[in-house]
């Protein structure tokens, strides 16, 4: 029977389980951070490109509910964790560098800017409220991408892959 999970091939066959321990041995140290983003599929594409980049795991804050489908099934290879405050959220992160990807407002810097840390964890926020001030408060950084047409902003979904990328090619590939 041919496993049809979007999986390299190297996990093909295996259980759900079984991939997770394997990608548990070669995760590396970024977390993403999730804030109220409403619309579900945006958090399932980031659940997706954050276990593209092997991250340790995905925290949302807020509501819990998420259309997995975006997902793709990755969330099954990741850890996941919700927090229903962020008081609960900001107890796990002692230690690490938060850094907030927001619009170009609030003295946000450009990304390509930044030098990451090996212990960061990435915050993104609702596409239409963004990250709450609240959060923001608690944020050693905050940077915005780059837009080069006439919107402001792209995705939060787009803009995950793109942070995600930036901190794996600083910190994995130096």
């Amino acid at each position: 029977m041919e496993d049809t999970r979007n999986l390299i091939d190297k996990f093909k066959g295996l259980e759900n389980e079984q991939v997770k321990d394997e990608l548990s041995k070669t995760r590396n140290s970024l977390e993403i951070a999730i804030e109220n983003v409403e619309h579900d599929f945006n958090i399932g594409s980031i659940v997706r490109t954050a276990n593209s980049f092997n991250a340790s795991r995905v925290h949302i804050i807020g509501r819990k509910k998420y259309n997995r489908r975006g997902a793709m099934c990755t969330d099954k290879y990741l850890e996941i964790v919700h927090h229903a405050s962020l008081e609960d959220f900001l107890k796990t992160q002692e230690n690490r560098e938060l850094v907030a990807i927001e619009n170009n407002t609030k003295g946000s810097k450009p990304l390509h800017e930044k030098k990451f840390t090996k212990n960061t964890t990435l915050i993104f926020g609702s596409e239409n409220n963004g990250i709450t001030e609240e959060l923001l408060d608690h944020v050693a950084d905050t940077r915005y991408i780059e837009s080069f047409g006439s919107t402001r902003s792209v995705n939060v979904g787009a803009a995950a892959a793109i942070a995600m990328y930036e901190w794996t090619r600083q910190i994995l590939w130096q």
